[in-house]
């Protein structure tokens, strides 16, 4: 009997040590496949995501700014001397003429000196006509002169003839032809001499008269001068337009070179819009745009590129070349869209909420059932503001989520619900 015990226990620790091995080596089996096994995808709702088909075709490259509408003539009025506000006349937003006074400048020491020089005008020229009355009564003083030595002339001409002709029939003697004769050269040179002073004097009076009369004109430009800058002190609109700016006060002291006021002609108005500079190196004259005043959209062309960069943007004006809509008006804020290039034929698709142009970006790429996406390396070529070239990585009628999943970086699939 105790034999027959001692096989039995024998056996039955065989068959439970087959058993244990052959649990263990069911549970090794299922870890191995358990280990196989990639963990779950992650889920995505659909509704929280941007997806984008890639298509192939035509693609307008073009940036895009916002900015502002600005007169195309801005007239800056700006002191021309030290001097004093006296009047306004003219408030922000009033339409004026070019001959509309804006204000009222004074300066009295100007205005002083433009009365000062306008006597002293009037004074040379009072100077020039006694002068000219003085030099008159000597010339005629001279013209006299010489028409006395002329008679006298006459009369030594006849008594030489007379004497010749009584000396020629002996009737006289040859001293006394030959004193007639004397007299009559002491005349021709007296008359001689006197029409010579006569001349001289003439050219005399001319070279005062003209002298004095620059000195007239000297002081009447510089009286014309002083009163055109006080009259200068009236400061004008120059042209028809609206005022856009008038913050002075009366009272106020204002320097040379201050502004005064600015007028603007409201109906010719320009897109000013700020470029970021990474969009703006492909931007050049000619090119066309698009402006929204959030009240109409106006096409235009890009008119003038700012050579500067400030704060990270480039200043490009635009000029419009469309009818401004109702309510368009300086300072207002718009949006504007320059068109770089049309490309023909390309591979494209919306533009991705991360990645830049000419880089490479991962991209989850939705599965043929819609229901998965999986990550997939793509190479972006040339961008525009809301669509990107594909160069490598997507084919078209490819579907890609466009959405920021950088919260999905360490997944490589996800489920969308």
């Amino acid at each position: 009997m105790d034999v027959q015990r001692k096989g039995v226990t024998r056996n039955k620790v065989i068959r439970r040590t087959i058993y244990l091995c052959i649990v263990l080596a069911a549970l090794s089996t299922a870890g191995w496949r358990i280990t196989l096994l990639t963990p779950a995808a992650p889920t995505v709702d659909r509704s929280s995501i941007w997806i984008d088909t890639v298509k192939r075709g035509p693609m307008v490259r073009s940036v895009q700014g916002i900015g502002t509408l600005v007169p195309e003539d801005i007239l800056w009025i700006q002191a021309e001397f030290d001097s004093q506000v006296s009047k306004i006349l003219a408030q922000s937003g009033d339409e004026v003429n070019p001959d509309t006074v804006l204000l009222v400048l004074s300066n009295p020491q100007m205005e002083a000196d433009a009365n000062d020089f306008e006597w002293q005008t009037k004074q040379a020229e009072a100077n020039y006509a006694d002068l000219k009355v003085r030099l008159q009564q000597q010339t005629f003083d001279e013209q006299s002169q010489v028409a006395t030595t002329q008679g006298d002339l006459k009369q030594a001409q006849i008594t030489k003839d007379i004497e010749e002709k009584m000396l020629a029939e002996h009737l006289d003697s040859e001293l006394n032809a030959r004193m007639a004769v004397a007299k009559w050269e002491q005349a021709v040179s007296r008359f001689e001499m006197e029409k010579q002073k006569l001349a001289i004097m003439k050219q005399s009076v001319d070279a005062q008269l003209e002298a004095q009369q620059v000195q007239i004109e000297k002081l009447r430009a510089t009286w014309m001068l002083k009163k055109k800058q006080v009259d200068d002190l009236t400061i004008r609109a120059g042209i028809k337009g609206r005022m856009q700016e008038m913050t002075l006060e009366v009272g106020q002291r204002e320097k040379p070179g201050d502004i005064l006021a600015k007028v603007a002609q409201p109906g010719k108005l320009m897109a000013r819009l700020q470029i970021p500079e990474t969009q703006a190196k492909d931007i050049l004259l000619g090119q066309k745009a698009s402006i929204d005043t959030r009240n109409g959209i106006v096409a235009g062309h890009v008119k003038r590129i700012d050579a500067s960069i400030v704060n990270g943007t480039r200043t490009i004006d635009c000029k419009l070349d469309g009818l401004l809509p109702q309510g368009a008006v300086p300072d207002l804020s718009v949006d504007g869209t320059i068109e770089l290039e049309n490309l023909a034929n390309v591979v494209y698709v919306g533009r991705p909420a991360s990645g830049q142009p000419n880089s490479q970006i991962g991209l989850f790429r939705l599965e043929p059932d819609g229901k998965d996406a999986v990550r997939v390396a793509v190479h972006l070529g040339r961008a525009s503001v809301n669509t990107v070239e594909i160069l490598d990585g997507l084919r078209p009628g490819d579907q890609v989520i466009l959405s920021d999943m950088s919260s999905q970086d360490q997944n490589s699939r996800i489920r969308l619900n």
